[in-house]
């Protein structure tokens, strides 16, 4: 079967996402029928083979290169290129097949829901103890179920594309995206799983932590963050009476936190440094 228009648009920024394209791409494209998905990779400031290795799929990808090393600046080259909806913004060093992307197109639109998201699965082969420890915990935040963040895929309808578009530059997009909608905008299509891979290392889960902090500060700046999206005391407490295993956990991702925003707070106004995380990358 031939799609005479794609049933979805998706927009992928890569910054030396090489090895990440080479195991996200076949996925997404292995069993998609010919035209069914436009596929645009915006390679943003590489300087490895992320251009070379989208192109290897030939018109089953465009390819876009910007000189500028900013996935805000990659988000808005895709974006302007945008015709068929819905869109889908999909990370490069995460792993979604075709079924899966049908799924999650198939529920934009469903029941008033304008922005959704896959059900997130963890590959934790080689986490350390004390990573998989805080991701333990973390995986089972309210917000974190709920909310479109930390899954690197977000789908939106033309209405939640017209929505995104317009939000300013912000570190932590997926956050932006996940605020800019309400509760009852917004979904997880059960159907549809996505894998990523987590900081392999406590250090590396660090450098993750200071960068969210960073984008949280700033979105709160602007009151972009509610209530819901945040972590509070209590919302721990109620984890540890409700699942007693996370108990020990807990105090390891009550620390991680601590030191992320003591470490954010001295790197403040930095933002010339992306705390990027290669433990992942090489997963």
């Amino acid at each position: 079967m031939a799609y005479e228009s794609p049933s979805a648009t998706v927009v992928v920024p890569a910054h030396n996402e090489e090895s990440g394209l080479r195991r996200l791409l076949p996925a997404l494209l292995g069993s998609a029928e010919p035209g069914e998905f436009r596929v645009i990779v915006v390679c943003n400031g590489c300087t490895d083979g992320s251009a070379d290795e989208a192109a290897r799929h030939g018109d089953d990808v465009e390819v876009i290169e910007l000189a500028e090393a900013s996935k805000a600046a990659a988000l808005e080259a895709g974006g302007a290129l945008v015709e068929s909806f819905p869109v889908v913004y999909v990370d490069a060093d995460v792993a979604l097949d075709a079924t899966s992307l049908r799924a999650l197109v198939s529920f934009v639109g469903h029941e008033g829901i304008v922005a959704a998201g896959p059900v997130r699965r963890q590959d934790r082969a080689g986490v350390s103890l004390a990573a998989g420890w805080y991701y333990d915990v973390w995986e089972r935040l309210p917000q974190v179920r709920t909310g479109l963040f930390g899954r690197g895929v977000i789908a939106v309808s033309e209405q939640g594309f017209t929505r995104v578009r317009a939000l300013p530059r912000y570190i932590s997009d997926d956050l932006a995206f996940s605020e800019a909608f309400e509760p009852s905008e917004r979904g997880i299509a059960e159907d549809a799983v996505v894998t990523v891979w987590p900081a392999r290392t406590w250090r590396a889960l660090l450098k993750r932590r200071i960068r969210v902090v960073q984008g949280n500060r700033e979105l709160g700046k602007d009151g972009l963050v509610s209530d819901s999206a945040s972590t509070g005391i209590g919302d721990l407490v109620a984890l540890g009476r409700a699942e007693p295993r996370l108990i020990l956990r807990l105090p390891v991702f009550v620390a991680t936190a601590v030191i992320a925003r003591a470490a954010e707070r001295m790197r403040r106004g930095d933002r010339s440094t992306w705390h990027r995380d290669e433990t992942s990358r090489t997963a």
